[in-house]
């Protein structure tokens, strides 16, 4: 067996997400079935949380999502991070001009 994990296209997911996700076989094996692109919204959406309490919720709910057929995160307008294609109306208004004081 491989120690290799697979990522997303433009994140890659730390530790804590990768030891949640390989806790439990099944988990591993339905993140490995998600695209790059899903398993990159999941790790954005992950690295999005602000405190630590919210990082570890959301670690826990990309669990429950895969267990659930989930191939993205529930509620998540998308990576603002991708090069290969533009921000939607929803993510510039949420995410980017949203952060901005």
């Amino acid at each position: 067996m491989s120690d290799a994990f697979a990522h997303g296209t433009v994140h890659q997911a730390a530790d804590d997400l990768q030891a949640a996700l390989r806790s439990a076989p099944h988990i591993l094996q339905l993140w490995e079935g998600l695209t790059p692109l899903g398993r990159n919204e999941f790790i954005c959406w992950v690295d999005d949380a602000k405190q630590a309490k919210t990082r570890a919720r959301r670690i826990a709910r990309t669990c429950e999502e895969l267990l659930e057929g989930k191939r993205r995160p529930c509620c998540w307008p998308g990576c603002i991070h991708r090069t290969d294609k533009a921000p939607g109306k929803w993510q510039q208004a949420v995410l980017i001009d949203g952060k901005k004081s």
